[in-house]
């Protein structure tokens, strides 16, 4: 199984709860869903959302996901995977609460 990562608020992830799959809202606006590999999340998370409560990390297994995963360069030149399409949530095998800088 090959893991890679998404960090979501929970009021995100709650509010779509229902549904067959999850689409964040950089998929509307990026036209992809970020993601992070293992070695990543620690980074993505003090990057982007320090002093953000309330935060779930989707462990998503990679030969389940039913849209396009790319993995391409971010601004500091690392590659980061990016899901072209929703997540589908058959994908997700594991969601962690994450508190205050916690990471895997």
């Amino acid at each position: 199984m090959n893991l890679i990562y998404h960090i979501v608020s929970a009021a995100d992830w709650a509010r779509q709860e229902s549904q067959p799959s999850y689409e964040a809202t950089s998929l509307q606006t990026e036209g992809f869903i970020h993601l992070s590999t293992k070695e990543q999340v620690a980074g993505t998370l003090s990057r982007y959302y320090q002093h953000v409560p309330d935060l779930l990390l989707l462990h998503v297994d990679t030969d389940k996901l039913t849209s396009d995963l790319r993995y391409e360069l971010a601004t500091n030149q690392e590659p980061f995977p990016h899901l072209y399409g929703p997540l589908n949530k058959e994908a997700v095998v594991q969601i962690d609460t994450l508190t205050g800088q916690s990471s895997l």
